[in-house]
């Protein structure tokens, strides 16, 4: 007799999709390699692990509060802030997620940023590419404190190469440079390698430039108005998906430009496989999608977050990839795109039966 699935708790942090999507992967490899994945968040994350996977059980968890200043130096303050909301969010997780260990006989948990959702009755993984959180002038403590709550994991998924990187780049490149890796530690770190949904296609391109939209309001409308402007002036065919998740999928076609609300993963897919450059956040999931797809971009970082300020210089003065601030930016940036290598692509394959066997102990 065949023994019955092993239910996996998923849940990534609603702070725009880039988490949300990056569990994608996970998610379908758990249920090809005979788990039970059961799928929480809140927000717009939820929404779309609804749309992504209809079939499995979705269920909801409180919401962090994180929001956007509409000035970038504001954002950090604005987290303080709210950090009274952020801890009772947490406090309230981690009760409700000890009890769905009960209810629905759970037999492991992976947390992506989610620091409540956490049991030390069966193995749990966090994963993060921010072992140090950069904040300012804060960076130290903000760390400090991040990886006081990883430790208490099983084990903690880091979604990068351990190496440096690499001068012939052979695919072994280290794309998080002090974010994700630490002179010393005694956490129990598993760099797997980058995680993207996407699959790199031989096609046609289509489309001159794509323009994908990601992240918290009100900085993903403020960039919004300024792109619609600016893709005007731009000579080529532009697809410019907004980042908006509703109910029903809208198109427009405005002059060169194709606008949609939102795709799915396999319209996303294919559309990055159909574009020649990509406009788009310097998010870290998003990096990772680029590697995979070796597809070269320009990046407008989110005004205030030190993260993606951070990668932004960093694939710059590697000659990676350019970027400008959100004010700053100009349609003729974009000319500046082929004088740059762009991100090498990864032919990374993650092992996830070893990954998995954390969960297979009886």
């Amino acid at each position: 007799m065949e023994s019955p699935k092993k239910n996996i708790l998923v849940a990534p942090l609603n702070w725009g999709l880039g988490h949300a999507t990056r569990c994608i992967p996970i998610i379908r490899e758990l249920e090809k390699n005979g788990f039970h994945p059961i799928l929480a968040s809140d927000g717009i994350a939820l929404k779309m692990l609804q749309k992504e996977f209809p079939h499995l059980l979705t269920l909801e968890l409180p919401s962090y509060h994180i929001e956007y200043a509409k000035k970038g130096e504001d954002f950090k303050w604005k987290l303080i802030k709210n950090s009274s909301k952020i801890i009772k969010a947490i406090f309230s997780e981690k009760k409700i997620v000890k009890q769905w260990v009960v209810d629905f006989k759970l037999q492991g948990i992976i947390s992506d940023n989610r620091w409540g959702v956490y049991s030390n009755k069966i193995p749990t993984v966090f994963i993060t590419h921010q072992l140090n959180v950069l904040s300012g002038k804060t960076t130290w403590i903000s760390s400090k404190l991040h990886q006081h709550f990883i430790k208490k994991y099983t084990e903690c998924w880091v979604p990068d190469f351990k190496e440096d990187w690499s001068q012939d780049l052979d695919g072994k490149l280290n794309l998080t440079g002090k974010l994700g890796h630490l002179k010393k530690t005694d956490l129990k770190l598993n760099y797997i390698g980058p995680l993207s949904r996407f699959v790199k296609k031989e096609v046609s391109i289509k489309y001159d430039l794509m323009v994908i939209l990601s992240g918290p309001e009100p900085q993903r409308t403020l960039l919004e108005q300024k792109l619609k402007t600016e893709v005007r002036l731009f000579k080529g065919n532009v697809v410019f998906i907004k980042g908006v998740l509703e109910e029903k999928q809208k198109t427009e076609q405005i002059e060169n430009c194709c606008y949609y609300n939102f795709m799915t993963s396999t319209q996303l897919e294919q559309t990055f496989n159909e574009s020649a450059i990509v406009l788009c956040r310097s998010g870290y999931t998003t990096v990772m999608d680029l590697v995979k797809l070796n597809k070269k971009a320009f990046f407008i970082p989110t005004p205030g977050q030190f993260e993606q300020e951070y990668l932004a210089k960093r694939y710059k003065r590697d000659g990676l990839v350019p970027f400008a601030k959100q004010d700053d930016f100009r349609i003729e940036n974009l000319f500046e795109v082929p004088l740059y290598k762009g991100l090498p692509q990864s032919k990374n394959e993650i092992d996830w039966e070893q990954l998995f066997l954390l969960f297979k102990s009886e």
